[in-house]
């Protein structure tokens, strides 16, 4: 599994910060699959996340209806945003997106 997988990483620690900081929100589950683990809440998926060769992706599902004040997503699909983490976590622009991602749920955007 890529949990298991992500443990194994040199960036274990980022990982477990980064994990850390998603489940303290408020009714935020993370499931377990094969190649990712993921991030919802009562009112849907919200993010899944991995280890990358540089440090950690978040991957928001609805990524392309949040504001990007800090310029950082990546991507040109239709809903799929990425927010690297490069070495270490920046947790204020990382809570940024996560509460983005809450709300666009809540709101059924």
């Amino acid at each position: 599994m890529q949990f298991e997988k992500d443990l194994k990483s040199e960036f274990k620690d980022l990982f477990l910060q980064s994990r850390e900081l998603l489940l303290s929100f408020e009714g935020v589950l993370e499931t377990r699959k094969e190649r990712i683990t993921t991030y919802s809440n009562k009112n849907g998926g919200l993010c899944h996340m991995r280890t990358m060769p540089y440090g950690v992706d978040f991957g928001f599902l609805k990524g392309s209806k949040m504001k990007d004040k800090f310029k950082l997503l990546t991507g040109t699909g239709k809903v799929l945003r990425v927010l690297p983490q490069r070495g270490k976590l920046n947790k204020k622009t990382v809570e940024y997106y996560i509460r983005q991602a809450i709300e666009i749920n809540e709101n059924k955007l």
